[in-house]
């Protein structure tokens, strides 16, 4: 059949192609297919939704109280730990609020993406801190930690088109 005469069995032209023929029927398939296949992508892409929210808390958990609670309270095998870097308190508090900050941005869907990013960014930092300092003895932490990280901020890069919009009209706004 030739364009012309497939451009005639859709007869409203103010509607794009696509749309129509993904509401007209497929006859080559059988309607258990089409109604298995349709109930089964939605509900499986929910899961992947929920599953990668699941961790996302729980990144969020650790991050806030079991890496950055014991630095913002001074606790001593976090001040020890900076004090033979030679860090002292203020490199411990700072690490402290970087960290806290990143867990609560986790959980904020616009900053989603770029907080786990930067998330992953700090534990380059804390992987290099370990081989440095420490000879590597806890060196796969940081990087086992980035492996989630960096799920979520492809995962849900998208929330950045939407911040770097909102950014871009509060600059314009001034």
């Amino acid at each position: 059949m030739s364009p012309g005469a497939a451009s005639g069995l859709y007869p409203d032209s103010s509607t794009d192609r696509s749309a129509q023929e993904t509401a007209m029927p497929d006859t080559t398939t059988s309607p258990a297919t089409t109604t298995s296949s349709a109930t089964t992508l939605p509900a499986r892409g929910r899961g992947l939704r929920v599953a990668l929210r699941v961790v996302q808390v729980l990144l969020a958990l650790f991050f806030a109280v079991a890496s950055a609670l014991p630095k913002l309270i001074g606790h001593s095998s976090a001040a020890d730990t900076f004090a033979e870097m030679g860090w002292g308190d203020a490199g411990m508090y700072a690490i402290g609020v970087l960290e806290l900050a990143g867990a609560v941005a986790l959980m904020v869907p616009l900053l989603q993406s770029v907080a786990a990013t930067a998330l992953s960014a700090l534990m380059v930092g804390a992987f290099v801190v370990q081989l440095m300092y420490f000879d590597g003895e806890n060196a796969a932490t940081p990087l086992i930690l980035m492996v989630p990280l960096l799920i979520v901020a492809r995962a849900r890069r998208g929330s950045n088109e939407e911040l770097s919009r909102l950014v871009r009209a509060r600059v314009r706004r001034g």
